[in-house]
């Protein structure tokens, strides 16, 4: 009989779950203060159906988007664990998606472009001017 969404899961079954190996979950552990699994006697872990949440992103992360731990830390301390989870469900986009989707830079030497940059930038300081004296 399989468990329920809401059970607790052993180290084996989270690592099943996530298609990773146990020693990884327990290195990643050591590497991300915010993945704290319940330990009852013995250290015997147990995880909880929002770290598997939280697991699940940082897999998706670091296996699927190539980022490094130090990424994947930068990324909890700038946007939080919502980011990690939503990162596990697929509601963020991938890296390789949003490049696709992004628009296409113009030739370097386009100076239309760089005369439109400069009109916005030189804008936008004139309004933090205004801000500053006022």
């Amino acid at each position: 009989m399989a468990k329920g969404p809401d059970a607790f899961r052993t180290i084996s079954e989270a690592a099943d779950e996530l298609n990773v190996p146990q020693h990884v979950l327990r290195f990643w552990e050591t590497r991300f203060s915010f993945i704290k699994p319940m330990k009852r006697a013995g250290g015997r872990r147990f995880y909880r159906p929002s770290d598997i949440n939280v697991l699940r992103g940082v897999r998706r992360l670091l296996h699927d988007e190539g980022y490094t731990i130090k990424g994947v830390q930068k990324l909890h301390r700038e946007q939080g664990i919502k980011r990690l989870v939503a990162a596990g469900q697929g509601e963020i986009p991938s890296v390789a998606q949003a490049a696709a989707t992004a628009p296409k830079a113009r030739p370097a030497g386009d100076k239309t472009a760089l005369l439109e940059a400069l009109r916005d930038l030189e804008a936008a300081k004139s309004r933090l001017d205004g801000l500053l004296k006022g």
